[in-house]
Order: C-alpha cells, then structure tokens, then sequence
C-alpha cells in the first residue's frame, strides 16, 4: 500500500498542519477544499492509520499523525532538493571535475576549497589525485585529469604539450629531529656540514626520478615515496629535509622536530602552479577551483612565504 503514496498527498498533510485546516491548506496549495480532504483520506488508507482527529472543529493530529509529520517533511525536502539537483544539470550538465595535486600543497586550503565548490556545485562529481613530482603530469598528458597542481620547480613532462600558470606559494623550513647531530650544532649550519649527513628526500616511483630532485645539499640521501613517510622518519632521527612549514606547525610546538637555520643557502617558497593541456578551456567548475586554491588570503598564516631569495626545491 505505500507504494502508492504520492508527494501530492505527503504535500497536502503537511498544507493541513501547517495551516491548521483543510481550508487553509487548500488556499495555501491553490486546490479544492475536496481535493484535500481526499488525499488526506487516500494517505491515511495507505498507512492504515489516522492522521487527524475527526472530533475536532480545528485539524488536531493524532498520536501517528505527530510521528509521521517529521517523516513527510523530510520526504518533500528531499524531493526538492532532487529536483533542484536534476534542474542544475538539465541546465548545465553534470559538472565533472577531475584534478591531481601534489602532497606538498597545503591539505587544510584543499579540504575548505573543494568544501566551497561542493556548495556552488553540488552535482559535481570529482576525481582527486593525490600525486608526487611529475606524476600530475603525467595524469594530465594521459587524460586521466583535466588539471593538476605541480610544483613549479619541478621539470615538465612534455613542454609542448602542457602549459602551466602560478597559482599559489607555500613556505618551506629545513628540519630535523631534537636528538639528530645537526640539532646540537651552533646555527646556522653550514650547507656543508648538511651534506655530511643523510638527507631525505620524496621522490616518485618513475624511473630517474631521482634526477629531477632540486634543494638537495649531498649524496647521502634516503628517497621515499610518501611525504608521512618522510615526517616519520625526520620525527625518527634518521635524517635531516625540507618540508612545507603548514605540515609541521604542530611538530614543532611540540619540540618533536627542531627548525635549522641555513648559512648562505636560501631556500624560497614552494611554488605551486596549475598545469593543464596546451588549448584546454577550464569549465566553469575548474575555473573556480583555481580562483579558490589560488586566493593568498585562504592560505593558512604558516604556510604563506616570507620574502627570501633563491629558487624552491621539491625535496
């Protein structure tokens, strides 16, 4: 028997309660006063319950009436709520958003980011990739994503094929765990006395990745593929490396990592850029995702740069 419920009805009780009549939720929805009474009657058929009290000159609910009200309310508005979704695509289309973006760029600016665009686009349907190096792309150049945000120091896969615009700065600090050498020496520390130690460094799984590495003080390095990876083993002891100042604020409150000040090595901001297809017109969704992303005032307090000189490094 529910099956045969319809929204017209669910509409007509929910008229009824809120104006307090049948009369008045037949003005309110523009129909008959019968018309009302009779989906009232067909809904009450349908649940096998009474849903107004028959006793009394004003429409009183009765007991399941009071506990079915919220139900249909909820009903109605999801149903609204479908066709204002069905509305937006018949318009526009569904919108489809497919992006990869670095590890390095700040997580909390992404997260508030996709959570305003899921508010003005809430039929999107988005793919995100969370990537390392040249591995954006990669992705962008395969058609797998339409964008990818790529630190602007690391080499382009294909020149010709890609182009790249600035998007966003992150600052970056040189760090090592409390009980590490490099710790316990007077600052700054020379870039040759970094070089004496292991120095750790992301890198991606393709082949020569290592190649492609900028920022890097010696040879004695570990490479790892993950950037929690990299924390870890910074927390650890086990080396000394560059990561961005948004990721490790906590860290270093906590003292479970200490900042290292460089002597003549300057290490600039992480600059992020949007690299995309040579003649791709960004949709209305992607443009408005990089007018997000790209909004200095979003960027949290510490990761923005301070002005210092010299060129970023993906290490």
């Amino acid at each position: 028997m529910l099956d045969n419920v319809t929204i017209n009805q669910l509409r007509s009780f929910v008229a009824v309660c809120d104006q307090g009549s049948f009369s008045g939720a037949a003005r309110q929805l523009g129909r008959a006063q019968s018309a009302i009474s009779h989906a009232i009657k067909a809904l009450e058929s349908a649940f096998d319950v009474e849903l107004f009290d028959r006793n009394t000159r004003k429409a009183q609910l009765t007991a399941a009436g009071r506990s079915l009200l919220p139900d249909a309310r909820a009903v109605i508005s999801r149903t609204e709520e479908m066709k204002s979704r069905a509305g937006s695509i018949a318009r526009v289309g569904a919108p489809q958003l497919s992006v990869a973006v670095d590890v390095y760029f700040p997580r909390a600016h992404l997260i508030d980011g996709l959570r305003t665009l899921q508010a003005e686009f809430p039929t999107a349907a988005i793919n995100l990739r969370i990537t390392t190096m040249q591995g954006g792309e990669r992705l962008v150049l395969e058609k797998v994503c339409a964008l990818a945000i790529t630190v602007e120091n690391v080499p382009e896969v294909n020149p010709d094929a890609i182009e790249r615009h600035w998007l966003c700065d992150a600052q970056m600090v040189t760090l090592c765990a409390p009980s590490h050498p490099l710790a316990s020496i007077p600052k700054p520390v020379p870039q040759d006395e970094l070089s004496r130690h292991v120095q750790i460094v992301v890198t991606d799984n393709q082949p020569e990745a290592e190649k492609t590495q900028q920022g890097v003080a010696g040879k004695r390095l570990w490479l790892v593929n993950d950037l929690g990876a990299k924390r870890d083993l910074l927390k650890a002891g086990l080396g000394w490396g560059h990561l961005p100042r948004h990721l490790v604020g906590e860290d270093l409150a906590k003292g479970e990592l200490v900042e290292l000040e460089r002597r003549a090595w300057h290490l600039g901001p992480l600059t992020f850029v949007i690299s995309q297809r040579r003649g791709h017109d960004l949709s209305p969704c992607e443009s408005r995702l990089v007018e997000l992303l790209g909004k200095p005032q979003c960027i949290p307090k510490e990761a923005r740069p301070h002005p210092v000189s010299g060129k970023g490094a993906k290490t």
